[in-house]
């Protein structure tokens, strides 16, 4: 593990409408852009504890994923490491709970990584299927854009693909 490794995580299920908004912005990530080398981007799904390997071995740990936060459809949220075990304790999601638990795993193994959750505030995460809502999609670009800028900020870097 080099702490200088960063790895960015989209988390959810592209079934259930705006959940899969983690996986499409990875998605975006790896279709429009070319990473320097300590720059990971993971399409968890919802491999949850599955991940443990991918989050143990992350230096500084960018997830992407919908968040609860009582606010208006489309509000972008920004959780700073030891805001989450408290803001997210209200789990909205099963894929969640499994991402909680392989951050616990990790502290047992003396190795949490550095995390910062990136995410929207969801209309839908309850309706099947494959297409985010409206206004949703609308912020696609802006999350994106978030999550660069936190690339950037951690040291790595990144250039549009040609």
């Amino acid at each position: 593990m080099d702490i200088n490794n960063i790895t960015v995580l989209g988390v959810g299920n592209i079934l259930y409408t705006d959940d899969g908004v983690g996986i499409r912005v990875v998605e975006k990530l790896e279709k429009e852009y070319e990473f320097s080398d300590n720059v990971d981007i993971i399409d968890g799904g919802v491999l949850g504890v599955n991940l443990l390997g991918v989050i143990s071995n992350a230096g500084r740990l960018i997830v992407v994923d919908t968040v609860l936060n009582h606010g208006r459809p489309g509000d972008l949220h920004r959780l700073d490491h030891e805001q989450i075990p408290n803001r997210i304790l209200a789990k909205n999601s099963l894929h969640q709970v499994d991402l909680i638990e392989a951050l616990t795993l990790c502290n047992a193994l003396d190795h949490v990584p550095e995390t910062t959750v990136i995410g929207v505030e969801p209309k839908d995460i309850e309706t099947l299927s494959e297409h985010l809502s409206p206004e949703i999609a609308s912020r696609l670009d802006d999350l994106v854009h978030d999550v660069l800028e936190e690339v950037v900020r951690l040291g790595g870097s990144f250039q549009p693909k040609v």
